[in-house]
């Protein structure tokens, strides 16, 4: 049955308002795409100019000298090296403790449970250049300024709060009869942790990963304070390097090696991407 004429005027214009907002929906999505798509057309453009500068265009002749002169030890092998150490132990250390301290925030309910989750939260709103001062002074009189693994625990420590309340809500979605079947065969809870929780939440704990090693790894502030001999300089703080006096920039060569130094992170995203979309294969596990 057609509906009344009166009623198709009504139809047409709720139509045309969709079609509006849905015009000014995608606009909005190009121009933000726009924004984030011109520097990396940049970056990818400059790497392989010998003239580069500040404005976006083609290069008129493509060349890898830029490439060439950063791939050296000085400029980007050791700095490269220097990060995955710092940042890969930071994370492996971000991640057992924050495993560690979600599970009883998920498994036992107190009074102090969400008071200290919110306590978490609010040290993540905590800017770091808030508390670097007096980090610096407790670096001093503990002699770990300087010192790989004393950067590499404070950044740990300061990935460590939004960490914990991430892999708790990851556990939270591992139902608690899994483990009561592994405690009634004998399993310890560090046992019934590593192997039962741990192993279905392995998404989750990717994604804790994942963004963990990214935060540490573009992580300026915290290397450029705490160490000091240019040995130790992770690629996060060498970048410097390129940057002149009196405002000189070398753009082709900061170019190529901000690609190189974002190349890590797209391959440790790439790697262990399957395991995102995965989700938690809990259906037949609690059927059993």
């Amino acid at each position: 049955m057609a509906p009344p004429l009166a009623q198709r005027p009504r139809t047409r214009d709720r139509r045309d308002r969709r079609a509006r907002s849905r015009r000014a929906a995608d606009a909005a999505l190009l121009l933000t795409a726009a924004a984030f798509a011109l520097p990396l057309i940049w970056l990818a453009l400059a790497s392989v100019d010998a003239n580069a500068d500040m404005r976006v265009r083609a290069p008129s002749s493509v060349t890898g000298e830029n490439f060439t002169a950063v791939l050296t030890d000085e400029i980007t092998f050791t700095p490269m090296l220097n990060s995955v150490v710092l940042c890969g132990s930071a994370t492996l250390l971000t991640v057992v403790c924050a495993a560690l301290a979600a599970y009883p925030l998920s498994r036992y309910r107190s009074r102090f449970n969400r008071p200290y989750l919110l306590t978490i939260l609010f040290t993540t709103c905590l800017p770091i250049t808030a508390i670097m001062v007096p980090v610096y002074g407790l670096f001093v009189q503990v002699d770990l300024v300087d010192t790989m693994y004393g950067t590499s625990l404070f950044l740990a420590t300061s990935q460590l709060p939004f960490s914990i309340w991430l892999m708790k809500n990851f556990m939270d979605g591992v139902p608690t009869i899994l483990e009561e079947a592994a405690w009634t065969d004998g399993a310890s809870h560090l046992q019934t942790l590593t192997r039962v929780v741990l192993p279905l939440m392995g998404p989750g704990l990717t994604v804790v990963t994942i963004y963990t090693f990214i935060q540490l790894w573009g992580n300026f502030f915290v290397p450029f304070m705490l160490l000091l001999t240019p040995d130790q300089l992770p690629a996060s703080v060498s970048i410097f390097t390129f940057f002149g006096n009196y405002g000189s920039v070398i753009y082709g060569q900061l170019a190529a090696f901000s690609i190189l130094y974002s190349a890590p992170v797209l391959v440790l995203y790439i790697l262990i991407s399957r395991r995102l979309g995965g989700g938690f294969a809990l259906g037949g596990a609690v059927k059993g």
